[in-house]
């Protein structure tokens, strides 16, 4: 029987692939085996593929910020206090999956249906939001949604290149998303 407290081989490669590649995105595969205790054939049977690893890194990045996303957004008060929860726990993610972002991984069409329900997602968020009063609703639902998503990785970058703490670049992408797309605050209602 496994050892519940141990992770399996190929868990480890994930967690090894995320800390050697967060750090230097071109690492070779020889440098996430040793981080995992592996052998280069190991790491080769559970990801024939540097490709096939990315995309397994892809797959769990995307669930981990689902699930970072909906902890954090459980019991928000209003849209405008999940926007500011969703910025507070995906920037902090930026340091484990934002070297992702430079990958070629939108070709994959599970990673795209996912990236498309992530968007879909955002931009049912952006219209609560508009009716809240948080957006000013001449500006395209869309806009907003891709402002938000490029806010994210800007965020990510800012603290990657040690320009702005987690908290500091969660309140920039808070300020520009709501002074660049907001009211104004004039004509708010306030939740």
């Amino acid at each position: 029987m496994p050892n519940p407290l141990r992770p399996s081989t190929r868990d480890a490669i994930v967690e090894a692939a995320f800390d050697v590649l967060s750090r230097d995105p071109s690492a070779a595969l020889a440098q996430v085996a040793e981080r995992a205790g592996v052998g280069r054939a190991t790491l080769h049977r559970h990801f024939a593929t540097r490709e096939a690893l990315i995309r397994a890194l892809a797959l769990t990045a995307i669930e981990e910020m689902d699930a970072a996303a909906e902890a954090a957004c459980a019991d928000a008060r209003s849209y405008e206090d999940a926007f500011r929860r969703m910025l507070t726990v995906l920037i902090p993610l930026g340091d484990r999956h934002g070297f992702l972002s430079r990958e070629p991984v939108d070709d994959d069409p599970e990673i795209a249906a996912e990236f498309q329900r992530q968007m879909d997602e955002t931009r049912e968020m952006v219209e609560g939001a508009k009716a809240e009063g948080l957006f000013d609703p001449a500006v395209p639902t869309a806009w907003i949604t891709q402002a938000f998503d490029h806010l994210l990785y800007a965020a990510w970058e800012s603290v990657r290149a040690g320009e702005a703490t987690h908290a500091q670049a969660a309140d920039l992408a808070w300020r520009t998303l709501t002074h660049g797309l907001g009211t104004g605050g004039a004509e708010r209602k306030r939740p």
